[in-house]
């Protein structure tokens, strides 16, 4: 049998033969194997027992196909959390991450006391929604998705992570307002990237279109979520968006547009990037 160390240069140089980024390898290895990075180093010389191995390669010839390894393992970590995911869904992002920091800051800040209704719009996985629901136990959350199939996926997260999420299928606002949910907080992370962008395989070819596109300018879930915001919002609300690097100025100028008077502040990630649009209705 070979060492670990002999598969994993094997594999890293097959990769790179690919155009696949070759810590894939490490990373895929590490998660079969259930170890740390220097858990396994230190067996690098080891030979690599024989049902791994053959775990391995399975899964090692999907990702030279460029198939997302998160897809492949079928889950990706979120928040400290295990959070399943397929096709059905997007893979979340560590950026959004960041969305879900700020808001939980947010929380403690303009709604220190009390229940906090909360509605995560396009959840997918249910990531940003199960994630705030389990972080701050004053949150009362409802999630929805255009998706059957992803919510499919959100339901078994929200079960296996022991959240307390309600579930609803339906077009952005649109199952909120037919049951007259009132929200001191909208969170959504919907589909930014415009449609001419050409995109990795990886990407273009597994993640699902709908959680991806939004339209001629990346902007049209955005607009209409504006525009509806209205009849979901309470008297005193917030708003968080994530949002793509290079709209900001379009976006501030719909917000300011939607929301008269109301403070709008685009905030970076942690690249310095223009990330994420906060809303602040008479708060």
């Amino acid at each position: 049998m070979p060492s670990y160390k002999e598969v994993l240069r094997n594999s890293q140089q097959e990769l790179k033969e690919v155009g696949v980024y070759e810590q894939s390898a490490q990373l895929l290895m590490l998660e079969l194997a259930n170890q740390s990075a220097a858990d396994l180093y230190m067996c690098y010389e080891e030979e690599m027992p024989s049902d791994l191995l053959a775990k391995y390669m399975e899964a090692f010839a999907r990702l030279k196909q460029q198939e997302p390894l998160q897809y492949i393992l079928g889950y990706q970590w979120f928040y400290g959390r295990q959070f399943i995911v397929d096709e059905n869904v997007l893979i979340p992002r560590y950026e959004t991450e960041e969305l879900v920091a700020n808001v939980l800051a947010d929380i403690d800040e303009y709604f220190p006391e009390g229940t906090v209704s909360m509605a995560d719009v396009g959840t997918g996985s249910g990531a940003i929604a199960i994630s705030l629901a389990l972080e701050e136990p004053r949150v009362s959350m409802v999630a929805s998705d255009i998706s059957e199939e992803a919510l499919g996926v959100a339901r078994k997260n929200n079960a296996n992570l022991e959240a307390n999420v309600e579930f609803f299928q339906g077009d952005l606002l649109e199952p909120l307002i037919e049951r007259g949910v009132k929200l001191d907080f909208l969170v959504s992370n919907p589909p930014y990237i415009p449609d001419s962008q050409v995109l990795e395989v990886s990407v273009k070819d597994f993640e699902p279109n709908v959680a991806l596109f939004g339209g001629v300018d990346g902007l049209y879930c955005y607009r209409r979520i504006f525009e509806r915001a209205h009849l979901v919002m309470k008297d005193r609300c917030i708003l968080a968006f994530e949002i793509g690097y290079d709209q900001k100025e379009a976006l501030e100028a719909l917000a300011k547009e939607a929301f008269v008077g109301d403070k709008v502040e685009v905030l970076k990630d942690i690249n310095g990037k223009d990330r994420m649009l906060f809303i602040y209705h008479n708060v």
